[in-house]
């Protein structure tokens, strides 16, 4: 019960953090927005529509997983912000365990991702998609899902990490060929042999191409890359791989 307890508290105040920066908050919906409006106008007029779908619908499945990227990364910065001022410490010497702690970042981080993109999601009417009830909690659990998979790797990044600058460096690093190599704005297949390796390691790629599934489905050179069923299992086999490994990070370095 007082590990439980604990979850509560640490996912209460990364809420509470999340709802008081009125920034983030419309961050969240603004970026998404602009590359839609912006890049994706402009690059509809350079390429033609691929069965029955414009560029710029091809795109949303890529920009939910750009806000689920961009949000996962940004939730974790609270580890690496809690110890260099002394937070993280305090936790660390109350009576719960180190795996509580990283229970209750992941599933903060997790649930702060799924509600981001969620509500870019149901913004996909503006943009020509029809929101049917079986395909709003596929989703959904997708989200939840690509969420926990990001999350637990900006974890175990964070875990190693002591100061803000290193944590900005090295996400900044990962951050954007993760978006680039996803798959989000050309499709994979369209990669040279050499980068195409490096989306299949990619978690985001997955994410990416799962949503595809949902809301494009077999559509030409707009459809999905890979069987959903694959999909599905790189996406929990990587997260059970990094929610353990970040436990273990936690119980050695911490």
């Amino acid at each position: 019960m007082i590990n439980l307890k604990a979850i509560y508290v640490i996912v209460l105040r990364e809420f509470k953090r999340f709802f008081r920066q009125r920034g983030r908050l419309m961050g969240t919906i603004a970026r998404p927005l602009l590359w839609l409006l912006i890049i994706g106008s402009g690059l509809s007029s350079l390429v033609g529509e691929e069965g029955g779908l414009s560029y710029r619908q091809f795109m949303i499945p890529g920009i939910i997983g750009m806000t689920i990227l961009f949000s996962s990364v940004f939730s974790t910065i609270s580890v690496v912000w809690d110890r260099e001022f002394g937070f993280l410490r305090e936790m660390l010497v109350a009576p719960i365990s180190r795996l509580t702690i990283v229970l209750g970042k992941l599933i903060s981080g997790t649930l702060l991702s799924t509600f981001q993109g969620f509500i870019l999601f149901l913004l996909v009417p503006f943009f020509g998609f029809s929101l049917d009830p079986v395909e709003v909690i596929q989703m959904f659990l997708l989200l939840i899902l690509v969420s926990l998979s990001i999350t637990s790797l900006g974890l175990l990044i964070a875990s190693f990490l002591n100061s803000l600058e290193g944590f900005n460096v090295i996400m900044n690093f990962m951050v954007l060929p993760m978006f680039f190599l996803s798959g989000a704005l050309y499709p994979v297949k369209a990669l040279p042999s050499f980068l195409q390796y490096i989306t299949w390691i990619n978690p985001l790629s997955y994410g990416v191409d799962s949503f595809k599934h949902v809301m494009i489905g077999p559509s030409g050179e707009f459809g999905p890359d890979f069987p959903l069923t694959i999909d599905l299992l790189f996406l929990v086999v990587f997260s059970a791989v990094m929610v353990l490994s970040t436990s273990l990070s936690f119980e050695r370095r911490q």
